[in-house]
């Protein structure tokens, strides 16, 4: 199986001794699980990616209401046995937001924002079960401008938004997740990005 998503999360720079933990437990899992852990048949835990969206002027996060966790929330999904976490991370957000054009920011720490182990509560999809597991998640932050036309991916979300950071913790009611958009926003300021050019 193609490992280049062992490559990426090893380049992965930890902010600090937590997130090292989190990188560990994570590379360690994967050791152990690299015939399965790009696919679902993982029941346990699988590889994911998502993105936080902001706008050319750096206030407003693009965020869509999903139909399975009734919330606000961030773009991503599966890898589904894809290695190039990157690639994952765009496709999700194109299907979920039809924007084709992204700029994806890369500094010295690496693509990759953030690694995070996030526990999914058990739900329904497509008629049928899905019982608790954990996302081992790689985020990206992406720009666009906000002007680009959004296309309601209507299968998965009820609605898509720019959403001013100021509003995003009120919307989302997902206090375990909204400090992972602050932080991926945070990565954003402190790299200078601050509009596109």
């Amino acid at each position: 199986m193609n490992s280049y998503y062992l490559e990426l999360i090893k380049s992965y720079k930890p902010a600090d001794e937590e997130d090292r933990a989190v990188k560990k437990s994570l590379l360690q899992f994967i050791q152990r699980n690299q015939e399965d852990i790009l696919t679902r048949e993982n029941a346990m835990a699988h590889l994911t990616a998502s993105t936080v969206i902001v706008n050319e002027t750096f206030d407003k996060m693009l965020m869509i209401h999903h139909k399975i966790y009734d919330t606000w929330t961030w773009q991503g999904g599966h890898c589904d046995g894809e290695a190039d976490l990157l690639k994952v991370a765009l496709k999700e957000a194109e299907e979920e937001t039809g924007i084709r054009g992204f700029q994806v920011l890369e500094d010295a720490q690496g693509v990759i924002v953030r690694l995070d182990i996030l526990p999914v509560r058990a739900h329904m999809k497509n008629g049928e079960p899905v019982p608790v597991h954990l996302h081992l998640n790689a985020a990206f932050l992406l720009q666009a401008r906000e002007d680009e036309k959004l296309d309601l991916n209507e299968e998965e979300t009820n609605a898509i938004r720019w959403v001013p950071f100021e509003e995003i913790d009120r919307l989302a009611e997902e206090p375990d997740i909204t400090p992972i958009y602050h932080a991926l926003i945070r990565r954003g300021l402190e790299a200078g990005i601050s509009g596109l050019v």
